[in-house]
């Protein structure tokens, strides 16, 4: 990534159409039940949105959420993100997602996906997944995350995905307690874990655990900045200040909004350059 001719790097975008393989409609109910929670509208392609951060120059970590074991539904390919990434790399970065209840298979592809396709961390959903991150399922693709010294994104707190839906679409929010990744970041202190997200209800158990645990970091997504909770921006504006990152959850928050509701929102001005930018060079290591 080119990103000192960058304005800010989004560390936190979806895709959500695959030119790949043929729409899959089963499970369709929970994009529209999101679109209503988010007020939000169209799905972009991937290479909409790169054309959208490439106008804007800003840059992007990009990835999609398996979770077939738990919902049923087809993912969009990991190589259909990083070929993309690969051809953008000026501005994009690919993450990949591997549904955790594939364990040692998963841990097969987590490594391929490194090796062959150029993937440069993970996205983790427990409540979508359907697992609390603890689960010691998931220890053999974390394993190779940790080898390769990569972050992880792991969704915290509430869920746009199955709200207002009957039973919430059966998806518990327990478990994306961030409180769960405290044995995580025991015992994977090689992985950098970003907590996505407000943490609501749990902001505070959020705040702990990247306090106390110095690989754990913490992105701004799915919230415009205007509604983050006072403790948060607290934090950021001084203990955690290093570890906290400018992610908006695109395409359902878009990045003009976030940013725009972020220079009100009570950030000091000597910690917003690493917000918006340099947190996350050192996050990725661009600079290597």
């Amino acid at each position: 990534m080119d990103h000192q001719n960058l304005i800010a790097i989004d560390t936190h975008t979806h895709a959500e159409v695959s030119c790949w393989n043929p729409f899959d409609n089963y499970g369709e109910e929970y994009d529209r039940a999101a679109d209503k929670y988010f007020k939000s509208g169209r799905r972009p392609t991937i290479q909409e949105s790169i054309d959208y951060y490439r106008e804007r120059k800003i840059g992007l970590v990009m990835f999609m959420v398996d979770a077939e074991s738990n919902m049923g539904r087809r993912r969009i390919p990991n190589e259909e993100i990083a070929e993309a990434a690969q051809k953008n790399s000026d501005i994009m970065i690919a993450f990949a997602s591997i549904d955790p209840h594939k364990g040692k298979m998963g841990a097969r592809e987590a490594r391929r996906l490194i090796e062959e396709h150029g993937v440069k961390g993970f996205k983790f959903h427990p409540t979508v997944q359907g697992y609390h991150p603890y689960d010691k399922m998931a220890w053999p693709i974390y394993e190779v995350i940790a080898e390769y010294a990569l972050p992880a994104v792991f969704h915290t707190g509430h869920s746009g995905i199955g709200s207002g839906m009957r039973c919430g679409g059966g998806l518990r929010l327990e478990y994306s307690n961030p409180m769960h990744l405290d044995d995580v970041a025991i015992d994977f202190p090689d992985m950098q874990i970003v907590m996505a997200h407000p943490s609501f209800p749990w902001q505070d158990e959020a705040l702990s655990v990247a306090t106390h645990k110095p690989n754990v970091w913490i992105d701004l997504s799915g919230w415009s900045p205007k509604y983050f909770p006072k403790q948060l921006v607290q934090y950021a504006n001084t203990l955690l200040k290093d570890r906290v990152l400018f992610a908006s959850d695109y395409p359902l928050i878009t990045p003009d909004r976030w940013l725009k509701d972020f220079e009100d929102a009570g950030f000091k001005p000597e910690v917003i350059p690493g917000i918006l930018k340099g947190n996350a060079v050192r996050l990725l290591k661009l600079d290597q």
